[in-house]
């Protein structure tokens, strides 16, 4: 068991962050079957042919893939910590190429150690001083080919869940928080100087934030029955990088368009739309998530509400939609049966 030590300004200097060259680096991690895909996996299986292609010309695809296994240290150098919701995948290829092959090679032995080592032409590409670039080459292949493409999608997920999430620790604290996270993240109340975070399934340790905050990444490629990842150690330590937990972003599941009934009372459009503020999000996220218009949503968003089916609430210029308790007992009825 995993436990993370929080001092009361911990909240504070914590923040949520995506991470577009994370989130490829996990799309490489299904796409090569060393992950489970979840509920991505019809994606998976529509992209699994580019990206065997992609394979066949970039070598340290499979490198990256064979590095990967769940549970086991990772090399942390590999996508270095984004520093904000808004970054782009360029400004992060950048940072991972300027990491200097020193330090990553001693993160790749670290993350062979005590394993059997991958087949030669893997471990050639390992022991190459262009190992970084070569890892770059390749993820920047994946994500323009494959991943670019549905990021609007995949960005829409993950930006309410920071919404959502972040506004949970600042207002109500690390328990509200980290409460559906992961059934194997539990927060666990201290004295008056704080309290710890405990995530079993995990590596043993004990680790204290000491004030640095801790940084969120969810992810859209993570299980929702895997162990959250906690980049507590490797090569971060050294560069002064903030401790980090990717967890799985709520939302992921593609909206099945509800009961039949729910469907041919309101339209599959609705009833979609209904079904995804589950987790509240802006017109523009949904209109991202679906497939849709901003216009035509906006068009759907508008009739819920009269109906009294969902309700908005204004942060800054945009107006998150949430269920009301009538609209959450049509769009799943059986958890509000006696």
């Amino acid at each position: 068991m995993l436990r993370i030590e929080v001092d009361p300004q911990d909240a504070v200097a914590s923040r949520f962050a995506i991470s577009p060259l994370i989130e490829t680096m996990h799309a490489v991690w299904a796409l090569a079957g060393r992950q489970e895909a979840g509920a991505l996996r019809n994606w998976v299986a529509r992209s699994r042919e580019a990206y065997a292609r992609l394979s066949e010309t970039e070598p340290a695809l499979r490198a990256l893939a064979a590095l990967h296994v769940p549970r086991y240290y990772g090399a942390d150098v590999i996508a270095p910590p984004p520093t904000g919701v808004n970054v782009t995948f360029d400004d992060e290829l950048k940072a991972m190429r300027a990491t200097p092959p020193e330090p990553t090679h001693a993160e790749i032995a670290r993350t062979l150690q005590n394993r059997q080592p991958p087949p030669e032409p893997i471990m050639r590409v390992l022991r190459d001083r262009n190992v970084v670039t070569m890892f770059a080459d390749a993820l920047e292949a994946v994500w323009h080919r494959i991943v670019a493409p549905e990021w609007p999608r995949f960005n829409a997920i993950l930006e309410r869940d920071v919404v959502q999430r972040a506004g949970q620790l600042a207002t109500y604290g690390w328990r509200a928080a980290l409460d559906d996270l992961n059934p194997r993240v539990r927060w666990r109340d201290g004295d008056a100087t704080g309290g710890h975070i405990e995530i079993t399934g995990s590596a043993d340790g004990v680790h204290r934030l000491g004030g640095r905050g801790l940084l969120f990444l969810p992810s859209v490629f993570v299980p929702s029955a895997y162990t959250p990842s906690a980049y507590m150690h490797g090569i971060g330590a050294h560069l002064a990088w903030p401790y980090a937990l990717i967890y799985p972003a709520r939302g992921v599941a593609a909206a099945q368009g509800g009961a039949n009934g729910l469907a041919r009372l309101i339209g599959r459009t609705r009833t979609v739309i209904l079904t995804e503020l589950e987790v509240p999000a802006t017109t523009t996220q949904l209109a991202a998530r679906l497939g849709l218009s901003i216009g035509g949503t906006g068009d759907h968003i508008a009739a819920l509400r009269e109906a009294g089916l969902i309700a908005g609430v204004r942060t800054g210029r945009s107006v998150l939609y949430h269920r009301t308790p009538l609209g959450d007992s049509l769009a799943n009825p059986s958890a509000h049966r006696p």
